[in-house]
């Protein structure tokens, strides 16, 4: 980004993508062929060179391509590989922070001509060097002239068009799964065409900071006075459509959270886990961004949640549906699952699968809830809901495409718990927030008690559709 600008136009944006591919499958059967002929550890020496090369491309590209590159390099891939992580997986996890960033000179350019006043007048300070720059825009500090702390999100100049070419290039995304699942060697019986425009219209709604000022704002309402959530407050006098101010929420980052003593990662494990489930509980807007880089962790055991560009609405009927096929796992009610299933669309009419069936297949894709309490995350744990993906019985799952993200996020929020090492006890938390019984931890009594207090419904409770994410 030499220039500050995004790389624009088709051919521009897929050629590398195209090329590397190319490249790629020529290397790895030469690297072959040389072990082969006794060149010990040829093979590894080419997927880690191919590996450092493909996060480059991700990381200069910008838009779609770098903000799917993060959405995997979220998700634990390394129980498949005995605990180790491939040369992939550690590569892509760069994408998590490291970007490279504007001129600051660009940065305040951008700053002035979408606040329409220098940068003194809006702020009392403003650093101008980043504090982190990612796959749409950077983030600042600064403070206000009434003395709160910051941050500014500042997007890149013409990333807003590069990736309407790349959704416009409707095979891009999809070619991108098919390559990231054969470089980490993976097989899954996912729909990759659904998956992408899935993971494609998550990052379009990034691109509205004025969007996701008015999330911000409705998250921070739902979640005023929680005892160990955080939200920040929108500074909408101060956002544009390329320009988000918002209060700074105070916490270490998730590369120093995962040195911290075990005891308080399981805390705050057990915070992200509630923090996802919470609209199943009291709302239909969900948090679907599986960044990690996104949560800040404070030592009292809260959870900060600092990026809310990608929100998906949940239409009432599809929450109970799913609010009842979790209670009916919990509960073992093969019958109830599967009339459950059927009504909301999750199997078609022909389909020939048995109630036991399906009850092993909502106990495969939620492992964490059937095993003994609490339960241990770990990269072996995160590789069974994985294959859970690839089964027989998920090929006969008709999963409707506004949930795809309902199997997609939870394992982000998993594996995040998996690199944690957490212990939690996930069946516990995910009853009392559905109604289905009382508290057994203290992070759940002290829940609890927030709901009742605000006088928020819980899970079975019907409600009117939320406000959050939902657009005019």
């Amino acid at each position: 980004m030499t220039d500050g600008q995004v790389p624009r136009g088709r051919i521009r944006r897929t050629m590398p993508l195209a090329g590397f591919t190319a490249r790629a499958a020529g290397g790895r059967l030469v690297a072959g062929l040389r072990e082969k002929a006794g060149d010990t550890g040829a093979v590894d020496r080419f997927h880690e060179k191919t590996a450092e090369r493909y996060t480059e491309l991700l990381g200069h590209s910008k838009g779609v391509l770098m903000k799917a590159g993060q959405i995997f390099s979220s998700i634990d891939m390394s129980g498949a590989n005995d605990g180790r992580i491939s040369p992939y997986e550690r590569a892509l996890t760069r994408l998590q922070t490291q970007s490279p960033p504007m001129e600051p000179a660009l940065a305040r350019s951008v700053l002035e001509s979408e606040l329409g006043m220098p940068v003194h007048q809006a702020y009392a300070t403003f650093t101008g060097e980043p504090i982190s720059a990612a796959s749409i825009g950077q983030v600042h500090r600064a403070t206000l002239h009434d003395g709160r702390d910051v941050v500014v999100k500042i997007q890149y100049p013409g990333v807003a068009q590069a990736i309407q070419d790349d959704l416009a290039n409707t095979e891009l995304v999809t070619t991108f799964l098919r390559v990231t699942f054969a470089l980490l060697d993976r097989r899954y019986a996912i729909d990759l065409p659904a998956t992408a425009r899935d993971i494609s219209h998550q990052i379009k709604e990034e691109l509205d900071y004025k969007q996701e000022a008015a999330n911000i704002s409705a998250f921070h309402q739902l979640f005023c006075g929680h005892p160990f959530i955080r939200v920040p407050e929108a500074v909408p006098e101060l956002s544009t459509g390329r320009v988000l101010t918002m209060t700074y929420v105070d916490g270490v980052d998730w590369a120093e959270a995962q040195q911290a003593d075990q005891d308080l990662k399981n805390t705050w494990a057990e915070a992200l886990w509630r923090f996802s489930l919470a609209p199943l509980q009291h709302d239909s807007a969900f948090y679907t961004d599986l960044h990690p880089g996104n949560y800040r962790f404070g030592l009292d055991g809260s959870l900060g949640i600092v990026d809310f560009g990608s929100v998906k609405t949940l239409s009432e009927r599809h929450r109970l549906a799913w609010i009842r096929m979790v209670a009916a796992s919990i509960q073992q009610r093969s019958a109830d699952l599967y009339s459950t299933m059927k009504e909301a669309g999750f199997l078609p009419a022909e389909s020939t699968m048995s109630n036991e069936e399906a009850l092993r297949w909502m106990n495969d894709i939620n492992t964490d809830a059937t095993l003994p309490q609490p339960v241990t995350y770990t990269p072996q744990l995160i590789d069974r809901n994985l294959n859970a993906l690839d089964s027989s019985l998920s090929r006969r799952i008709s999963l409707p495409p506004d949930l795809i993200y309902l199997v997609r996020f939870p394992l982000g929020v998993r594996s995040a718990m998996s690199k944690l090492g957490a212990t939690v006890s996930a069946r516990s938390a995910a009853a009392d927030m559905i109604g289905i019984a009382e508290p057994e931890t203290p992070l759940g009594v002290r829940h609890v008690a927030w709901v009742r207090e605000r006088g928020l419904p819980f899970g079975l409770e019907p409600r009117g559709q939320s406000e959050v994410g939902a657009r005019p």
